[in-house]
């Protein structure tokens, strides 16, 4: 039979024709926790994709939770830009005791915005990549869910959309915390001068990007949602050795600029 897992951090895999044999995990100087990218879990991976044990679409959803609780607001439907957020549009919906309602509809020929070279081509990319399915928003409140606000180019395009579909107000709430600081471990996050937390504008958001209110998850947020259930099975795993208890770690450096390592520059 085949057993598919994760390669932990520093573990040595031998594969050969009879089997897969682990030969080593090389423990980490002085016992430091791990520091597996948050950002994975907020929107790079697939949400089938398993990590330390659990689904990513599932600590979406958990992300989606906590931000009902950190920031409610009277609406009256939830809804999210099609599709990276739509688990945590489902928790945050499920937490509010709100409706969660389809307001947009993917082109599925066109590709990711995030990585558009230009402004330019980005809002081109936002204007062919959705449909509006304003029979399902008119006159109403809509709570858009989002994954991440990384430059502010893509979400503006999208609330013009939906209030000239007859949005009655669009309240924004995103799914992770604002990105500071680049990241030098080998994600293409822009560079802190394009970043729309580092900028002025940062300072009435909502305004900027013509939303009535704009609010981002808290870090402190983010890492429960995502340390939340490794800690129970922890817990709970009699097999679990004292050393691995509370030696939970993850890279928030793009959030919060400490950084995982040393930078040599």
């Amino acid at each position: 039979s085949r057993y598919y897992r994760e390669v932990l951090p520093g573990e040595i895999v031998k594969i050969s024709r009879h089997d897969v044999q682990t030969l080593d995990v090389v423990q980490r100087l002085e016992g430091d926790p791990s520091a597996f990218c948050i950002f994975e879990y907020v929107y790079f991976a697939r949400p089938d994709s398993i990590f330390e044990g659990q689904m990513v679409y599932s600590v979406r959803r958990r992300c989606g939770q906590q931000l009902a609780i950190e920031a409610p607001v009277e609406a009256d439907l939830v809804s999210t830009v099609p599709e990276s957020a739509t688990p945590a549009a489902l928790g945050y919906a499920q937490k509010c005791g709100l409706p969660y309602v389809e307001v947009l509809c993917k082109n599925r020929y066109v590709g990711r915005t995030f990585i558009q070279p230009n402004m330019r081509l980005r809002q081109l990319g936002v204007a062919k990549k959705f449909g509006v399915l304003s029979d399902n928003f008119k006159g109403k409140r809509v709570v858009i869910i989002d994954d991440s606000i990384v430059r502010g180019n893509t979400i503006s395009p999208i609330i013009k959309l939906l209030r000239e579909s007859g949005a009655k107000e669009v309240h924004i709430r995103v799914a992770s915390p604002p990105i500071r600081f680049p990241c030098y471990m080998g994600i293409n996050i822009p560079t802190k001068e394009e970043l729309i937390a580092n900028r002025p504008e940062f300072h009435d958001l909502a305004n900027y990007i013509g939303a009535d209110s704009v609010v981002y998850l808290s870090v402190e947020g983010l890492v429960s949602s995502v340390q939340e259930s490794i800690k129970a099975r922890q817990e709970n795993n009699p097999k679990t050795h004292k050393s691995l208890l509370g030696k939970l770690g993850h890279c928030t450096a793009c959030l919060t600029g400490d950084y995982p390592v040393e930078l040599e520059w």
